[in-house]
């Protein structure tokens, strides 16, 4: 006997739509390998219409005084809190996550970074009015942009959306999101509650609208005529085909992408406390985080302890189903994801060694086993390159100027730690390390009130925080004369 799929649809104008073309791709649960539901497979009607539907929603809404906007967020919130366990549910259906960690490290932040952005709706900062030329008065007006064309990805698909959503209608702007076509789930109930209070307090519908589909159809929402800024949380092929697309007509662009982040431990550090919080940073989420502590360096005289008891920790590291409430991580994503994990172990050079770890677990599902891999070198594949998996990699320095080197010697640059007992070195290397975040002693929380985006190939622009919300803003210069 078949289980009939559930039937997910785009959220559009205030309505629940099949694509136009009625196309349709499954999706899958990563712990069973089996699909559960299908989900528009979107094309150029849809996102036109989706387009639409926001553009035409702007004017009302970038009108609304801050404190209009900041009631919306708010109720959004409470409405978050309140189907907690409905968004909880479909988010460990769309990622295979366990339950109660989704219960526990996701819906409260997420809750408390829409009521952030609900507050920072209030704050439009510039500098002050004034007299900067005789017989003038020079004031700043910081506006939304206009319609944003956001792409989610599929790591943290029900976050992710939030800190796409949550700035762009602080500011004012409307909004077309599209998750990843592996992850839909959670972001289509999402629109079902963002479109619930909108309608409950009496705003238009095109504010909030969810376009599902594949890569084809990010790239319509991009190079469609009306948005006025792309943002995208993804890789780094993804972010430089955006940058590209929306260059053709100047459009804004905020890019969060990958991560290699090192995780620098010097010899005066407590071994056994580092390793607890390293392997948990690491192997958290299946390792399927930018900011993931995956690449460790360790100072050569602690190496081999080091080492040895990160082994001992992964081995004792459990994976599994969703309902147990013992295991750190769920599975890999997708078939894809597993397939990229396993090659980056099957590739390693005959000087690396698999300490712990190192196979697939399980007869089904994409669940992959804590895995530690020391002997590397710089330039190894493995180094250079995101994994985006349960895989730390050990590699052993001899001093801080090589540490530096090391850590600052890859194409990516979003977030790093440090971890030393000596303060003046720890601000030494939090000078010195080239990445948009530095943890000292710890690795991987964020809060809403701080920043958080990379260098170099990890993409420009932040997410959180204020300067998150500033993205979504445009300034004016207004001069008025004073002769009347």
């Amino acid at each position: 006997m078949t289980t009939a799929l559930r039937r997910l649809r785009n959220y559009i104008d205030g309505e629940f739509r099949d694509a136009a073309d009625g196309r349709t791709t499954e999706v899958v649960n990563p712990a069973t390998g089996e699909p559960y539901a299908t989900a528009p497979l979107s094309g150029a009607a849809d996102v036109d219409a989706a387009m639409a539907a926001a553009e035409a929603a702007f004017p009302a809404w970038r009108d609304l005084i801050p404190a209009e906007r900041q009631k919306v967020l708010l109720k959004i919130a409470d409405r978050f809190e309140e189907r907690a366990e409905e968004l909880i549910a479909a988010e460990s259906e769309n990622c295979g996550k366990p339950i109660a960690l989704v219960r526990s490290e996701e819906i409260p932040p997420m809750v408390d970074q829409i009521r952030f952005f609900a507050g920072a709706a209030r704050m439009l900062e510039g500098r002050s009015a004034g007299e900067y030329m005789e017989g003038f008065t020079s004031i700043i007006r910081r506006e939304p942009v206009g319609v944003c064309a956001q792409v989610a990805p599929w790591n943290y698909p029900m976050m992710m959306a939030v800190w796409k959503f949550a700035p762009a209608l602080a500011a004012g702007n409307t909004v077309v999101l599209k998750p990843s076509d592996t992850t839909p789930a959670s972001t289509v109930l999402i629109a079902e509650i963002i479109g619930g209070v909108l309608d409950e307090l009496g705003h238009p519908r095109g504010v909030f609208n969810v376009v599902c589909g594949d890569r084809e159809t990010g790239r319509l929402m991009v190079e469609h005529r009306i948005p006025a800024m792309a943002s995208i949380t993804g890789s780094v092929r993804a972010g430089m085909q955006v940058a590209e697309s929306a260059s053709k007509d100047l459009k804004r662009v905020h890019l969060e992408l990958g991560g290699k982040a090192p995780v620098v431990v010097f010899e005066d550090t407590d071994i056994a406390k580092a390793v607890e919080d390293i392997a948990t940073a690491g192997y958290f989420n299946a390792g399927q985080d930018c900011t993931a502590a995956t690449r460790v360096l360790v100072q050569e005289s602690i190496h081999d302890e080091f080492v040895a008891a990160l082994a001992k920790t992964a081995s004792e590291t459990k994976t599994g189903a969703v309902d147990d409430e013992d295991v750190l991580y769920g599975p890999l994503n997708n078939a894809n994801q597993l397939a990229q994990v396993k090659g980056f172990i099957e590739r390693l050079p005959a000087h690396a060694k698999i300490e712990a770890g190192g196979e697939q677990v399980g007869e089904k599902g994409y669940f992959f086993a804590p895995t530690v891999v020391s002997g590397l070198k710089q330039d190894d594949e493995i180094i250079q390159h995101e994994v985006f998996g349960p895989v730390i990699t050990v590699q052993s320095f001899a001093d801080e100027k090589q540490a530096v080197e090391w850590a600052n010697g890859v194409e990516y640059a979003l977030a790093s730690s440090v971890w030393t007992k000596d303060h003046a070195r720890a601000m030494r290397m939090s000078r010195a390390l080239d990445f948009g975040c530095v943890w000292i002693n710890t690795h991987i929380p964020l809060v809403a009130e701080m920043p958080h985006g990379g260098f170099k190939k990890s993409g420009y622009g932040k997410d959180l925080s204020a300067y998150g919300f500033d993205d979504y803003t445009r300034i004016k210069h207004v001069m008025t004369s004073l002769d009347g």
